[in-house]
């Protein structure tokens, strides 16, 4: 029998229902091409939820720094304060870009853990690499060039190089990454946005996805490595200074090691829940759906303490 979880046993529930409700208030922008406001839909609903439970809540990963972020910044607290002292890291909404135009992989994502259990990652970006569970710690690692990490996962599994896939973000500044993982005889699968999810792609076998690789969100990066502890993945991080604005701001979270290599246990020590919700339909997750009075949602709820993994569909009334 697994050892009883380190916060309470509602608390994966709870964290499902908060990425629901914000799912549901930011379905009303999809398609509608204004990405703030679909934002705006899903951080409002959120903090509503997240101030209806009994915890003594803190976002450690938020929007953004109090100054620039109206709502849910990073050291808000959160909920009604009668219970037990929880780190909060969140994503609203995961792809403000795929809701406005409509397109596929957008998510309400949302993270828990008992007090100082993750990493108050600045607004900066890292540098990440990920597979799935079931290999030897350090099979892959950042300091390695991607043609020797796409060998040594390709070892692992037996297989070749050329049947190993890659999910990276199309961004520019990928371009010597991508034709370095297509020279090896990787293939590579681009997308446009949502880092958290190719991360735990590579945890689901149905997708395909063996290996990510590239630079990120930061606050993504913590987000991802919760949900990969809740299934014994693997997670390498390391944070990207541009100038000094940003080491300055990764500081003040208490960053002093700007060139520190991150584990997935040292981004999120202690145990942690994990919760998406699909806004427009994914790889991973359903759309909200509203049909005849009543709206469907998909999520998919972790917990490390008890290595459960589950996926929900929700009918309510609209």
């Amino acid at each position: 029998m697994a050892d009883q979880a380190p916060y309470p046993a509602t608390l994966a529930a709870d964290a499902a229902q908060v990425t629901e409700l914000a799912a549901i208030a930011s379905h009303a922008g999809v398609g509608r091409g204004d990405e703030k406001a679909a934002d705006q839909l899903a951080v409002d609903a959120m903090r509503t939820a997240l101030n209806r439970l009994d915890i003594d809540g803190k976002i450690v990963i938020g929007e953004g720094e109090r100054d620039e972020a109206p709502m849910l910044y990073i050291g808000e607290k959160v909920g009604t304060g009668k219970g037990p002292a929880i780190d909060i890291a969140l994503d609203p909404l995961e792809g403000t870009t795929l809701t406005a135009k409509a397109m596929a992989n957008a998510l309400c994502v949302l993270a828990m853990s008992p007090g100082g259990g993750m990493l108050h990652a600045p607004d900066t970006y890292m540098d990440k690499i990920a597979i799935g569970p079931g290999y030897k710690p350090g099979l892959v690692d950042l300091d390695m060039s991607p043609q020797d990490n796409v060998r040594a996962l390709a070892g692992a599994k037996g297989v070749s190089p050329d049947e190993i896939t890659v999910c990276v973000m199309d961004r520019p500044r990928h371009a010597e990454l991508i034709a370095a993982l297509r020279e090896v005889g990787a293939k590579v699968m681009l997308i446009t946005d949502g880092d958290v999810a190719g991360v735990i792609h590579t945890a689901e076998p149905e997708t395909g996805i063996d290996l990510y690789l590239g630079s990120g969100g930061a606050p993504e990066g913590v987000l991802a490595a919760a949900a990969l502890k809740c299934v014994g993945g693997h997670f390498q991080g390391r944070l990207i200074f541009r100038n000094d604005d940003e080491r300055a701001r990764a500081e003040k979270t208490g960053v002093s090691d700007f060139g520190r290599k991150y584990d997935l246990h040292e981004l999120v020590s202690k145990d942690a829940i994990f919760a998406a919700t699909g806004v427009t339909k994914g790889a991973m997750l359903d759309e909200v759906r509203i049909v005849g009075g009543f709206v469907t949602t998909h999520t998919l709820v972790m917990d490390s303490s008890t290595r459960t993994v589950r996926r929900i569909r929700t009918t309510r009334p609209v």
